[in-house]
């Protein structure tokens, strides 16, 4: 290849390398724009909620491999005086340039898996809570969890008795308007407590006792944090309670509680026992300390 040919071919592949470039970070702020448009366009809390719980992290993936690729073209920009044509240094910047896109797609995809989902954790427990407006126009009530068993049926109230699926019973209480919103349990996944990232899912459930006519009693979830692979186990005590138990229940109100997701509890024996529990109120916390016996669970 002539030096003129070497000269044409360095200026045609930086001036490829520009423009797509540009495009490439173009396209990549307009999936991020045309996202939070999308998600601005949602009336409802619960259905911004759920849009952004299923959505958000696919749509950031998407804007960073673009960025990435767009990297890979700004590294292809350097020494194109110095370089010249398609020589052995010309594939030696390839490589880098591919390198370059490669690592920055995988430390995105680091950060969006382990780091990020504790910010959306956050997003979505605002937009959970946010408050809600009746038909008619009058702020809704947030109901406990013991006054919002009283508008679920069994199968619901089995479903949160195992944790596996979380109901928020809203109440207009001029016009008795309710609204049930269904949640995945725990959103995400709990928070690991030994890296401190929500990264924390049941691999598997057991049932470990039942009651004298065989329905589910005692029910033992195993967790795995997908990051730095802790694994633990909880125990649960399944309720029998049915919805007509809990109308004849005085409600009770609960003071700056909404914002507790999960509270822990670890119990350590003078022979040097331990066992850990996990409950979503204070007021299953206080019922659990009162029929607390070691020797039986240990």
């Amino acid at each position: 290849m002539s030096p003129q040919d070497e000269l044409a071919f360095a200026e045609g592949w930086h001036n490829i390398m520009l423009v797509a470039a540009i495009i490439l970070v173009t396209a990549a702020l307009l999936v991020f724009l045309v996202y939070q448009l999308k998600a601005s366009l949602i009336k409802t809390y619960k259905d911004k909620h759920d849009y952004i719980n299923t959505n958000e992290i696919k749509w950031l993936k998407w804007v960073f491999a673009l960025i990435g690729v767009a990297a890979a073209c700004a590294i292809n920009l350097y020494g194109k005086d110095e370089i010249g044509g398609p020589g052995v240094s010309f594939f030696v910047r390839l490589f880098f340039s591919i390198a370059g896109a490669t690592l920055v797609i995988y430390i995105a995809s680091l950060v969006l898996e382990y780091y990020y989902p504790t910010r959306l954790h956050k997003k979505l427990r605002k937009l959970r809570y946010a408050p809600r407006t009746s038909t008619q126009g009058n702020k809704m009530k947030l109901l406990s969890e013991d006054e919002e068993d009283v508008h679920l049926n069994e199968g619901m109230q089995a479903e949160e008795n195992i944790f596996s699926i979380d109901y928020d019973v809203w109440i207009d209480e001029k016009t008795q308007e309710v609204r049930i919103e269904k949640y995945q349990g725990h959103l995400i996944s709990l928070q690991c407590n030994n890296c401190g990232f929500y990264t924390m899912r049941v691999q598997r459930e057991e049932i470990v006792e039942r009651n004298e006519d065989g329905t589910p009693k005692e029910l033992l979830k195993h967790y795995q944090c997908s990051y730095c692979k802790n694994i633990r186990a909880t125990q649960f005590s399944i309720n029998r309670k049915e919805s007509e138990d809990y109308k004849h229940v005085k409600p009770k109100y609960r003071k700056n509680s909404k914002n507790i997701e999960l509270i822990r509890i670890d119990i350590h024996s003078t022979l040097g026992g331990k066992k850990s529990f996990e409950f979503q109120s204070v007021e299953e916390v206080q019922k659990f300390l009162n029929e607390f016996d070691f020797d039986k669970v240990a």
